[in-house]
């Protein structure tokens, strides 16, 4: 009986935009959280050589060096979870809009 009424819901334009979204908001949310972790982690690892290299004889560990290449891959880490959230999300709107086949169970 679910299936039956999420699909009149989505049938309606007003149900398809609603799920559009919710996907999208979500996929937004998803987008910053992967960023900001890779971010941070990097920030982190940065923080422990630049301690390690001031502790020791060793060259001053630069913060471009670390942060630059991080900003790339978060652009690119968040950017493809969110794409991914995005083609899953729709995907499932339209699969949740076709009509049920005979035999099916709704």
């Amino acid at each position: 009986m679910r299936i039956a009424a999420v699909r009149r819901t989505l049938a309606s334009g007003r149900g398809r935009r609603i799920a559009q979204a919710l996907w999208i908001v979500w996929a937004i949310l998803v987008w910053n959280v992967v960023f900001d972790h890779v971010i941070v982690v990097a920030g982190r690892a940065y923080i422990r050589t630049a301690v390690l290299a001031a502790r020791s004889a060793g060259p001053y560990a630069r913060m471009d060096d670390w942060m630059r290449p991080a900003v790339t891959r978060g652009l690119w880490m968040a950017t493809a979870a969110s794409l991914l959230i995005l083609l899953v999300g729709f995907a499932a709107i339209r699969r949740a809009r076709q009509k049920p086949t005979a035999g099916a169970v709704s």
